[in-house]
């Protein structure tokens, strides 16, 4: 089933401070603050919700496609797309424009300082969703406001179901507008910090969401998450992980696992299963697209963990 991705791709610029910024903040002087940080140690690794979704469906044998906007600077990541053989029939180049990009700066304490430029990302309304035919599934995953909001209308016109997965782009939307929202999509995914935001700004509570979707998905990190459907609320443990070294593309990679039990139709447990897996084989390795198991490594990740294969 080919599942249409519609959300980011992003370089992110990974620097780490050997230091403290306590060290380095005067806090009685923070009105005038001017300070430099030098960071020996720096790396690029490519990421963007699309991009590291879309990879994680392809290592579990899915058929992603992508649909983002990126800038003049994109050749490195277009050629890692076709190394990786993602498509990019629906990645559209905006001239004059960079590519997505987050710009962290990481201190001895793993406090962290970041900047984020979405750049071509402004632009992703321009993609619309009846361009890629042949979709059967769908994600609105972050991505520009007005992109997110044009492309959930456009899956609800098609009929093509879809998960709505704001992340770090929910503040950008009203009480009416997240509303809006739940009320074109199939399914939602949140962690729980948006759970409680959403909530929030909606003035309904969690149970009330979860009525208007076929299924509502809360992660809470090391506590696992929950998915709400069908009136009952499935726990989903949290799989141990072998190494925790970098939560960055976490979301993500479970996200991936949502499409693909969804894909597949598999039951709500197996497919919360599959999720978790996917999360505590990402969160091994650093940055978002640099784990590699193939997909009968992931069968046993998964029986190791359920006692039982997962196809």
């Amino acid at each position: 089933m080919t599942t249409l991705i519609c959300g980011s791709l992003a370089f992110d610029n990974i620097m780490v401070f050997p230091d403290r910024f306590k060290n380095h903040i005067l806090p009685e002087q923070i009105h005038i603050l001017n300070v430099a940080f030098l960071v020996p140690d720096m790396r690029r690794e490519y990421g963007g919700c699309a991009g590291n979704i879309a990879y994680n469906l392809k290592l579990l044998g899915g058929e992603p496609l992508i649909m983002a906007t990126v800038g003049d600077d994109a050749a490195p990541y277009l050629e890692r797309l076709d190394r990786l053989d993602l498509a990019r029939t629906h990645v559209r180049q905006i001239a004059g424009s960079f590519t997505a990009q987050a710009f962290i700066t990481t201190d001895l304490d793993d406090n962290q300082i970041t900047a984020f430029h979405p750049g071509a990302m402004s632009f992703s309304h321009l993609n619309k969703v009846d361009q890629a035919t042949g979709a059967r599934l769908g994600i609105v995953a972050p991505d520009g406001r007005e992109g997110m909001l044009q492309h959930a209308r456009d899956f609800a016109a098609a009929g093509v179901p879809f998960i709505f997965d704001p992340g770090q782009g929910l503040p950008m939307f009203s009480g009416d507008e997240l509303l809006d929202f739940m009320s074109l999509a199939d399914y939602a995914c949140f962690n729980d910090y948006e759970a409680k935001l959403l909530c929030d700004r909606t003035g309904r509570s969690l149970d009330e969401l979860a009525t208007t979707v076929r299924a509502l998905i809360v992660t809470r990190g090391s506590e696992g998450s929950d998915i709400y459907a069908d009136g009952v609320c499935h726990a989903i443990p949290c799989v141990a992980a072998d190494a925790i070294v970098d939560p960055t593309g976490c979301g993500d990679a479970y996200r991936a696992g949502l499409l693909y039990g969804i894909a597949s139709g598999f039951d709500w447990p197996s497919t919360g299963r599959l999720a978790a897996v996917m999360g505590a084989i990402k969160i091994a390795r650093r940055g978002g697209q640099n784990h590699q198991p193939s997909r009968e490594e992931i069968a046993v990740r998964y029986q190791r963990a359920f006692g039982s294969a997962p196809w």
